[in-house]
């Protein structure tokens, strides 16, 4: 079981990350909404604008050496909370109703603070045709 200590580094660490991949994909012309949305469905990393593109962004991050890089951990179970929160997002904020959307995963495998980050995934997964009712 993780001690508080290592869920306190952990989340920190998760946070930097965000922080992070915020400020680069700010860079790269996409404009930042809210950062950490939080439902019962789940969380947002990153919610951002990518001209008249809403971009939901998981951002995720790994201190040691893993086989599997870290913007390939997003399984369908993690999709699909995405996803529920992504729609919850929009009940909430009906002005971006009509918004094209997309789900992006960025991935740093290094020490945070290293950029760029190890891998940028735009259009990482899509739901299917009914779950934005399209």
């Amino acid at each position: 079981m993780e001690s508080r200590d290592q869920h306190a580094r952990n989340r920190s660490l998760g946070r930097s990350a965000e922080q992070l991949a915020e400020r680069w994909l700010s860079r790269r012309g996409l404009s930042p909404l809210v950062r950490n949305f939080r439902c019962r469905q789940g969380e947002l990393d990153l919610v951002m604008l990518d001209d008249d593109v809403l971009v939901f962004v998981e951002v995720r991050c790994r201190r040691g050496r893993s086989l599997t890089p870290a913007a390939f951990t997003v399984n369908r179970g993690k999709q699909r909370r995405l996803i529920a929160a992504a729609m919850w997002f929009i009940a909430q904020h009906p002005e971006f109703a009509d918004y094209p959307a997309r789900f992006d995963v960025i991935g740093f495998d290094r020490t945070p603070g290293a950029m760029p980050p190890d891998a940028w995934i735009q259009n990482a997964f899509e739901p299917d045709s009914t779950a934005f009712g399209r």
